[in-house]
């Protein structure tokens, strides 16, 4: 059955944001088995906590299983370490 993060992000340095962490997540999301559905900025907070102008992503995995050998995985480790400070994160990993 299919999985997907669900992510939120307030990005407070988005230049070091895209430049540094976000290629290096992407390239191993993918290699992963990840594929990047939504990538959207600008958000606008209907209803709940948020914060105005931030993105959602959504990646979609072939099964939960694969997802959380990603997000556990060493390597996403330290791809983590580059988000450190640059940004407000909120991950949600559904099935469906």
């Amino acid at each position: 059955m299919p999985a997907w993060f669900i992510i939120t992000a307030h990005v407070h340095d988005r230049e070091t944001f895209t430049k540094v962490y976000s290629p290096a997540a992407a390239r191993l999301a993918e290699e992963a088995g990840g594929k990047y559905i939504v990538r959207g900025r600008g958000g606008q907070v209907l209803e709940g906590p948020g914060a105005d102008g931030g993105g959602a992503i959504v990646i979609e995995w072939p099964d939960r299983a694969a997802a959380l050998k990603f997000w556990n995985s060493p390597e996403y480790a330290e791809i983590k370490k580059l988000r450190e400070g640059l940004a407000d994160i909120s991950v949600t990993l559904v099935e469906g």
